[in-house]
């Protein structure tokens, strides 16, 4: 049963959002992998993107991050009342992409530490947060391990607290419990939902309609690029006529959907290790 808490739909936010996109466009080449796509975040609220593959959630992502600048529109922060460009907010933004890009060499706190002190937190503050979280992920006796041999419900665990360690305002997640087990998956939407409780904001991407119902403050769908949903679960039932979030999301995409968009960077992972450790060498 999914946590109760007030639901936050758009309207109910104050007018100044966290991040917004407004009228986004962005092309690859002759593909247009998004297409005038406008949505805003707010603080503590759990949003899920959900799609299909190839719909546009994975680029979305990569442009709130600023690792992708969009063709069109604009895709920005507000902080202490100001407007910023969104590589300005990157210091406030944790990133859990699909490849956890780990070093192999080190221990799971030893990635964490060093991505921490990229970002300029002192170890013990990092090791406080870290030891937090590990607990509600059953993954704290695990902290010294190499990552070496590490099953990928460990790899993420691991991913997920190193986005956590710098204390981040935004949340980014890239299908986190995509190919994790019933209890790994578990223990990340619950961490998630959590987050949500108190206060952070995370943006979940997923594929997983129930998953996104449980976790998820609200939805947004993308399909083949566009936006052709925003708002909560029982918005989304009451504008489609539906009664189950399957029936709504058939309602919504009707049209055929594309099989994937263009990755400029060869390598879907080569994009998110070099966000996550300013350098190459890391393995998944």
């Amino acid at each position: 049963m999914r946590h109760t808490r007030a639901l936050m739909a758009p309207s109910n936010h104050p007018a100044e959002p966290l991040l917004s996109v407004t009228s986004v466009t962005k092309e690859f080449g002759d593909v247009t992998a998004l297409d005038d796509v406008t949505v805003n975040f707010h603080a503590g609220e759990v949003v899920g993107l959900v799609g299909g593959n190839g719909a546009g959630k994975t680029t979305l992502l990569r442009l709130l991050c600023g690792l992708y600048h969009p063709t069109v529109g604009a895709v920005e922060g507000h902080l202490d009342d100001e407007r910023i460009d969104i590589h300005r907010m990157r210091e406030h933004v944790g990133v859990v992409p699909e490849a956890t890009g780990l070093y192999a060499r080190l221990t799971a706190w030893e990635n964490i530490r060093y991505h921490s002190r990229l970002n300029g937190i002192d170890d013990d503050m990092a090791w406080t947060r870290t030891e937090r979280f590990a607990k509600l992920l059953n993954f704290d006796e695990d902290l010294h391990r190499s990552t070496r041999g590490f099953s990928r419900g460990m790899r993420q665990k691991t991913a997920l607290l190193r986005a956590l360690a710098h204390g981040p305002r935004i949340l980014l997640l890239d299908e986190p419990t995509g190919g994790l087990d019933v209890t790994s998956a578990r223990m990340v939407r619950k961490l998630v939902r959590k987050l949500g409780d108190d206060g952070g904001t995370v943006i979940y991407s997923t594929h997983n309609l129930a998953e996104a119902h449980n976790v998820c403050d609200r939805i947004v769908i993308i399909h083949n690029g566009t936006v052709r949903a925003n708002g909560t679960p029982e918005d989304l039932l009451t504008d489609t006529d539906t009664d189950t979030l399957e029936d709504a999301y058939i309602a919504l995409t009707e049209d055929i959907a594309r099989t994937s968009t263009p990755d400029p960077e060869g390598k879907v992972a080569g994009a998110w290790r070099r966000l996550l450790t300013r350098g190459g060498g890391p393995n998944d």
